[in-house]
């Protein structure tokens, strides 16, 4: 048995177009990740991370290839309870991906009335106590998500995914609709929890920043294929790929006047 908590091996996402031809979405995708450990994936729109980020959480059925967690392959009939709780996923959009009819206390409690066989009391310690690991106050649990902003909206969102306890979340581009600001505080947010609870991220984004701030590795993905990937330090300070290079040189750098 090895030493990584999730492991990817030949990953392939093949669609069938209306014409009859085959695309290949996702070609031939492996990787692996630690515990504890944030991997960032990062590229264009259209090269593929949010479809193996669906495939490795059971969103998306993989054409062909192995995801393994703990040792264990999943099979293509599908996935047990037990093993959807392992993996949770946390969404782009915060407003839309709740429910608008449901409370916040009935939103987090939906996957701990899932997974665990807890009575009304034990479920309502365990949301209050959700809220606080994210920054929320008790008084939200009676609140709809239209009356949260987007940062609420995302805490909410990734408390629901904590309450599965899971091993490993699926991160996709969970800032990209929050401005600067609450990027900040929602990716701070992240790695307290991280540092609390030992879970793994597999972090999908557009913004290199984004993924410099919180990965441990990268892998950079251009038109369904992995480019390159290696630890982080080493993709953003030495990249070895053109296509990495001209991703890392597109970042914006901002002249700051010189102090007098």
């Amino acid at each position: 048995m090895s030493g990584f908590l999730l492991e990817i091996a030949g990953l392939n996402k093949v669609y069938r177009t209306r014409g009859g031809a085959d695309f290949a979405a996702v070609r031939d995708v492996s990787f692996q990740l630690g515990a504890g450990e944030t991997l960032g994936i990062v590229g264009e729109s259209g090269s593929g991370k949010t479809t193996v980020a669906k495939m490795v959480a059971g969103m998306l059925p993989a054409t062909s290839g192995r995801i393994a967690l703990g040792g264990k392959a999943f099979g293509k009939s599908g996935r047990s309870r037990a093993d959807k709780k392992k993996i949770q996923y946390i969404f782009q959009d915060p407003v839309s991906s709740l429910n608008p009819r449901l409370k916040v206390r009935d939103l987090i409690a939906e996957p701990l009335k899932l997974y665990f066989k807890l009575p009304p009391g034990e479920i309502d310690k365990r949301v209050d106590a959700l809220l606080a690991d994210v920054g929320l106050p008790r008084d939200y649990r009676s609140r709809y998500p239209k009356e949260l902003s987007g940062g609420q909206c995302q805490r909410v969102g990734i408390a629901r995914a904590l309450a599965a306890e899971p091993s490993i979340i699926v991160c996709d581009e969970p800032t990209s609709a929050l401005d600067m600001t609450i990027q900040s505080q929602i990716l701070e947010l992240l790695k307290q929890l991280q540092l609390q609870k030992g879970v793994s991220y597999l972090f999908i984004a557009h913004g290199l920043e984004v993924i410099y701030s919180i990965s441990h590795r990268v892998l950079v993905m251009k038109d369904g294929e992995i480019v390159e990937q290696g630890d982080t330090r080493s993709i953003f300070h030495r990249p070895r790929h053109g296509y990495t290079q001209s991703l890392i040189g597109a970042i914006p750098r901002i002249p700051f006047p010189a102090f007098e």
